[in-house]
């Protein structure tokens, strides 16, 4: 298993401090699915369309990166191991933020620490500079998110992650040319709970029962929190008219391999 989650904030909220406090706990709740990695990608609102070098410091622990457009922070550890004070003031301000955690893998041939999120550049005409995505299931993710990159138009996503998500999955991901949205997608067995707080701000977690304890412990208050249906794509990002979160778009695509139930979650 793997744990995902997530924010994309609400320009208009007024209390950045507690959205940073909920991803925190949001991520240390997230062990539960995995303690030998963990990472987090945080964006800063600017648009990306080629691919550039990165920045940083990279070991047989982990590695923190500065791409063009976010700051990826990944380690051989829980997350609450890999997270560290110092992020804090990005992650106030950071429009949108994705998270993961996760058992041990085998090291790529870089010596890179398999740990979400991944860094998958674009392939192809109109792919761009890739994405930022993290993933639960027993999936071929970078395969995957190569095959996502550059699609923007629902139908087309829904097709592809049809065709790609044999088993169970679940997936988050943001285009770096479009990092004031987020991508969503939940294919068989693999839980994904989408919520908004009062603020309008929006999450993404696996397990519902995280939204409640950070309900119980910090100051963000949920209103809506809802477990997708198997087979369903969700993309959501700020816009008109208000520049909150919306929808902007959803489809659905069939599962290869089928749950036993779905159900909504109230935080």
């Amino acid at each position: 298993m793997y744990g995902l989650f997530g924010v994309l904030r609400s320009p208009g909220a007024g209390d950045p401090g507690a959205v940073s406090d909920a991803l925190v706990i949001l991520g240390t709740l997230a062990e539960e699915r995995g303690r030998d990695t963990a990472g987090i990608a945080l964006f800063t609102g600017r648009a990306v369309t080629s691919a550039a070098a990165p920045a940083g410091t990279r070991d047989a622990r982990g590695c923190d990166l500065s791409y063009d457009g976010c700051r990826v922070v990944t380690g051989r550890a829980a997350f609450s191991r890999v997270w560290r004070p110092e992020l804090l003031p990005l992650l106030d301000v950071a429009p949108l933020v994705v998270g993961h955690t996760g058992r041990a893998a085998p090291e790529s041939p870089d010596g890179r620490p398999d740990a979400g999120p991944l860094v998958v550049p674009g392939a192809g005409a109109g792919a761009g500079a890739g994405l930022v995505g993290t993933h639960d299931g027993d999936v071929a993710a970078e395969r995957i998110f190569r095959l996502l990159a550059g699609r923007r138009d629902a139908a087309a996503t829904a097709e592809t992650l049809g065709a790609a998500l044999p088993g169970r999955a679940a997936l988050a991901w943001v285009d770096r040319a479009r990092p004031d949205r987020v991508h969503l997608a939940r294919a068989a067995r693999s839980p994904l709970t989408v919520a908004v707080d009062t603020e309008q701000n929006l999450y993404w977690a696996s397990e519902p029962c995280w939204l409640r304890t950070v309900q119980r412990h910090t100051r963000v208050r949920f209103a809506t929190a809802v477990m997708l249906r198997e087979g369903t794509y969700l993309r959501a990002g700020l816009g008109a008219p208000d520049g909150r979160p919306h929808v902007l778009g959803s489809a659905g695509f069939t599962p290869t391999a089928r749950g036993t139930g779905e159900f909504a979650a109230t935080a």
